[in-house]
C-alpha cells in the first residue's frame, strides 16, 4: 500500500504545484524541448496548462489544450484505484504484463495525436 499512497501523494503535491504556479505565465516551468528544437508540438504539449485549468473546473479549456491527457485522465486514475486497492488486499498489481495489441495501440494513439495535431486539419487540437 505504501508505494501507492506515495504515488498518490507525489500526485497531488504535483497537482498542487501546477494550481498554484501558474503555468501560462513564463518563466516557471521549462519549455518543451521537442516544441523548442522544431517548433512542433509533441502529444504532452499543454497538458501543464490542462492540468490548470481542469484545479480551476475549466474543461473547456483544459480540452482545448490537450484533449488526449483530458480523456485519459479518468483511466489513469482508475488503474490508480486498482493499484492502490490491490496493494491494500497485499494482491500484485497486474499477473501478467497488458497484451502487446493494447500497448502498440497506445503507442500508435500518442504518434498519431502528436503528428495530427501539428497537421493543418488537426490545428483544433494545438494547444
Amino acid at each position: 500500500m505504501l508505494p501507492a499512497a506515495a504515488a498518490a501523494a507525489a500526485a497531488a503535491a504535483g497537482i498542487v504545484l501546477v494550481a498554484v504556479v501558474d503555468p501560462n505565465e513564463p518563466g516557471h516551468y521549462p519549455p518543451c524541448p521537442l516544441l523548442a528544437l522544431t517548433g512542433l508540438y509533441c502529444p504532452g504539449c499543454g497538458t501543464l496548462r490542462a492540468l490548470h485549468a481542469l484545479t480551476r473546473a475549466d474543461l473547456g479549456t483544459a480540452l482545448g489544450l490537450n484533449a488526449l491527457f483530458v480523456v485519459l485522465l479518468p483511466g489513469a486514475a482508475a488503474l490508480w484505484v486498482r493499484w492502490a486497492v490491490r496493494s491494500w488486499q497485499g494482491r500484485p498489481f497486474a499477473e501478467k504484463a497488458p497484451p502487446p495489441a493494447i500497448v502498440w495501440g497506445f503507442l500508435v494513439l500518442l504518434i498519431s495525436y502528436g503528428v495530427v495535431r501539428n497537421l493543418p486539419f488537426g490545428q483544433f487540437l494545438a494547444p
